[in-house]
Parts: structure tokens; C-alpha cells; sequence
């Protein structure tokens, strides 16, 4: 599965995960997206994976 929204782009951030001893090491974040299905601007049915934000503050028209 793409961890990439179509609507904004957003995707995998990466960061470091710091432990109770304050030691560091790298891990990776991927963004909440969720397979929906979208009406096109011609009118056709498409499923596309959009984030979590981009679904409340309405950007796509769902089928």
C-alpha cells in the first residue's frame, strides 16, 4: 500500500525515536491514509488513497 495521499502529497517523515535513557536511533512515521473512492471531474469512479486530514476538511467529492 502507498503511504502517499493524493490530494496533498503528504507521506513517510522520518525522526528519531529517543528512549528513556535518552539514547537515539532512527525510525520512520508513515501518514494515516485510507483507501476511499472519489468521483473525477469527468464524472468516472476512482479509488485513491487520501490522508485523514484531507477526508475532514473535505477536498475531494467521495463516490
Amino acid at each position: 500500500m502507498s503511504k502517499v495521499c493524493a490530494i496533498c502529497g503528504k507521506g513517510q517523515q522520518s525522526g528519531n525515536k529517543v528512549s528513556h535513557s535518552n539514547r537515539k536511533y532512527r525510525r520512520s512515521w508513515g501518514a494515516n491514509v485510507q483507501k476511499v473512492k472519489v468521483v473525477n471531474k469527468n464524472g468516472a469512479i476512482q479509488s485513491l488513497y487520501v490522508c485523514t486530514r484531507c477526508l475532514r476538511k473535505g477536498d475531494l467529492e467521495r463516490a
